[in-house]
């Protein structure tokens, strides 16, 4: 697969012209993170003559076709996932071209990005979970999936694919030029994935070993090996625990809370969640405490130095470990 046209030599990605959607943005973004591909120039058109000659094509063209670097998802044949690419994955979410040029290039662009081998660990988690948290949600929104059966209890209208379109030109402008626009989109979405691919490539994927340590002491913590305790606040455990609960064999016995002091050194006793984004928890807070504060909160649940327990009875406080763990102790009294 040549990185060049087979005519002038020179590196072009085409994709359509007029109104842009966030998938054609982000496709062309990720392909110009790579080095052979950075000075491509971006054709904008849906003359099939001139497509053919550009060395990549995204969302136009009617073709699905890696050999010839064709990224389009619009034709009636065209029913690819993840999941339908590589079965080992477990996402079934339909393709956009944002999609579709992240399975191919992906992992290449987060190896370059972290500096790490594409076949090393890392780049294969981080790939997952920027396609989870990211890329799919472009993909679903531009091929008119809902993230639910029936209607919701609001919209959202804040998201990425929003905004992109928030950038291009009103209908009633004088200047219909949508190319301004589409560089803009462009821009935004490649720092919007750059953001992501560092935060689980530097920031979440190194809250692995804390939370795996922590998981490995949780009997020093309690005798009941279900309450997990962090030095500090602000650790992204969720995800983790959930894996590590997975491959340490541990569904049968969850772990329920976790406690950890927060930046003004007030201790925090937090409900692990039935699922990641989940916000109902294994067990929550017992209903007497919840939306109640300090000396009320104390009377109630007879705990020294309690502060609080929100009203949705996922998280309180204490201002000692031993008033923390003595909050431990009753909730888990509702097992």
């Amino acid at each position: 697969m040549s990185a060049t046209n087979g005519s002038s030599g020179k590196v072009t990605i085409g994709t359509h012209n007029g109104s842009f959607h966030c998938d054609e943005s982000l496709a062309c973004s990720l392909l110009k993170l790579l080095p052979r591909y950075s000075d491509a120039e971006i054709i904008r058109t849906r003359d099939p003559a001139v497509l053919d000659t550009c060395t990549l094509v995204v969302d136009v063209g009617g073709v699905f076709d890696r050999e010839t670097h064709r990224y389009d998802h619009h034709q009636k044949t065209f029913s690819s996932s993840v999941n339908s690419l590589n079965s080992k994955k477990k996402w079934t979410t339909k393709l956009s071209s944002a999609g579709l040029v992240y399975y191919y290039f992906g992992k290449e662009i987060i190896a370059l990005q972290l500096q790490a081998e594409e076949d090393d660990k890392l780049v294969e988690k981080v790939f997952d979970k920027v396609y989870e948290n990211f890329v799919e949600e472009i993909d679903a929104i531009d091929n008119g999936i809902s993230t639910h059966d029936g209607e919701g209890r609001y919209g959202i209208s804040t998201n990425l694919s929003a905004r992109v379109s928030h950038l291009g030109p009103n209908w009633n402008d004088d200047k219909q030029d949508f190319d301004v626009g589409f560089y803009k989109a462009m821009e935004l979405t490649k720092t919007e994935f750059l953001d992501r691919v560092n935060y689980y490539g530097k920031v979440w994927w190194a809250a692995r070993d804390i939370v795996h340590k922590s998981i490995q002491d949780r009997f020093k913590v309690h005798k009941s090996g279900r309450v997990l305790e962090f030095e500090q606040g602000g650790v992204p455990w969720k995800e983790h625990l959930f894996e590590l609960e997975v491959e340490d064999d541990l569904t049968s016995q969850n772990i329920l809370y976790v406690i950890y002091t927060d930046q003004n050194g007030m201790w925090r006793i937090q409900c692990v969640p039935v699922r990641s984004k989940s916000f109902e928890n294994r067990l929550s807070l017992p209903e007497a405490w919840r939306g109640v504060r300090d000396q009320d909160l104390e009377k109630v649940s007879g705990i020294k130095g309690a502060t609080f327990v929100h009203a949705g009875g996922f998280i309180g406080g204490n201002k000692t470990r031993e008033g923390v763990m003595a909050m431990v102790e009753v909730a888990l009294k509702n097992l």
